[in-house]
């Protein structure tokens, strides 16, 4: 079976809900629902507009807030904060299947933080462990203050951060909040309801099978490498295995899918997917924009193959090597990727200012396209508390 191009596009949007108009309530049950519906919402501290995770939520419900997600996750405890291919917030109920990741990550990262000369942080284990008991939730800067940092760049830690880091990684920690962007941990049977916490044993097979049936359900369609790749617990060798033995027993398919490009990727779906993709309506006009680290882009490779969108975030990149910009944000009109917009917010006179839209080659910018962008970016101003817009001279490239 094949699905178009056009359809697999309004598929992978409505997964992503991205097909629908932004509207809805936004915040406690609601919230959480939409959150368990991406299956997670990545965190990042760059706050050149808003923070990724708060645009991300806003993105798809206007009437988002950011204390809207503090109060489910650090009054309510509806989020845990974990790995999946990033610091991430995920719903509580999905705590369950993050003891084979915290299994994973107890070997995986003693052996690596070992080989990058994280020197002493071993040693620390009980120290950090009874003064969290002891004292309750501690960020970093409450341990460690008399200890030598090593040399190893930007993210070098002090044996105590290592060790909060390593424990919080490998579950006897929890993280209970944020002050700013810096983490605060308690002891996970402090935070964690029983219930929810694993035991000594965990069952590797029915985590798996979790695992990949969960990404295919947020994806709509995949490789195996693709669903592995989804919370980055399984390993590409697991999820080859569930496909296959999924496919044996009829509840997956093998399909085409048509990139951007007219070629044909093989991937699998669940029986009936074409057929409901044909029946999704158009997606919404309006344009809006999208951070750098939405769940719809966290594939670059996919995004590109699926939209014909290359993109590629250059905070890392020397300023001079920039082909757009530090921190340039996606542009999404109906089920296109129209563009990319480099703005940022000036507190001080509370304006957000563009610097610069450039238009996808294909991708004629007329009257109403600019109309729609300044609506948008009227609602994106309000959402980060800023009075104005202001385009540069020269700002459509």
């Amino acid at each position: 079976m094949r699905l178009d191009n056009q359809s697999a596009r309004r598929l992978f949007l409505d997964c992503h809900a991205l097909l629908e108009q932004p509207a809805g309530p936004a915040k406690g049950a609601d919230l959480l629902a939409l959150i368990q519906r991406l299956g997670f919402v990545q965190l990042d501290s760059i706050n050149t507009v808003a923070r990724a995770h708060d645009v991300i939520l806003y993105s798809r419900r206007p009437g988002y807030r950011a204390k809207h997600l503090k109060q489910l996750y650090e009054r309510d405890r509806e989020l845990f904060e974990h790995w999946t291919h990033d610091a991430a917030v995920i719903p509580m109920v999905f705590y369950p299947h993050w003891h084979l990741r915290f299994q994973r990550d107890t070997e995986l990262l003693r052996n690596r933080w070992r080989n990058w000369r994280r020197d002493g942080f071993e040693a620390q284990f009980e120290t950090v462990l009874n003064h969290v008991r002891d004292h309750g939730p501690v960020s970093s800067s409450d341990l460690g203050k008399d200890e030598k940092k090593g040399s190893g760049g930007w993210w070098d830690w002090h044996p105590s951060k290592t060790a909060l880091e390593y424990l919080w990684r490998s579950g006897a920690l929890t993280v209970v909040g944020r002050e700013g962007f810096q983490k605060r941990y308690d002891l996970t049977e402090r935070v964690i309801e029983e219930h929810l916490r694993p035991g000594t044993s965990c069952d590797e097979t029915a985590t798996i099978n979790w695992l990949c049936s969960a990404a295919m359900d947020r994806l709509g369609f995949a490789t195996s490498g693709e669903l592995a790749a989804f919370w980055d617990t399984a390993s590409p060798a697991e999820a080859k295995i569930w496909c296959a033995e999924q496919l044996r027993l009829g509840e997956l398919e093998e399909i085409e899918v048509e990139q951007a490009d007219g070629k044909l990727r093989k991937v699998f779906a669940r029986p009936g997917t074409v057929e409901a993709a044909a029946e999704l309506g158009p997606a919404p006009g309006r344009m809006r924009v999208l951070s750098p680290f939405d769940p719809a882009l966290r594939d670059r490779k996919r995004a590109e193959r699926l939209f014909g969108f290359h993109y590629r975030i250059e905070v890392f990149t020397p300023a001079l090597k920039r082909q757009y910009g530090y921190y340039v944000f996606p542009l999404l009109e109906g089920t296109r990727l129209v563009g990319r917009i480099d703005m940022k917010a000036d507190r001080d006179a509370g304006v957000l200012r563009v610097t610069a839209v450039w238009p996808e080659r294909d991708v004629k910018w007329s009257l109403p396209r600019t109309k729609r962008l300044e609506a948008e970016l009227d609602r994106v101003a309000r959402f980060a508390g800023l009075s104005r817009v202001s385009f540069t001279n020269g700002w459509l490239r």
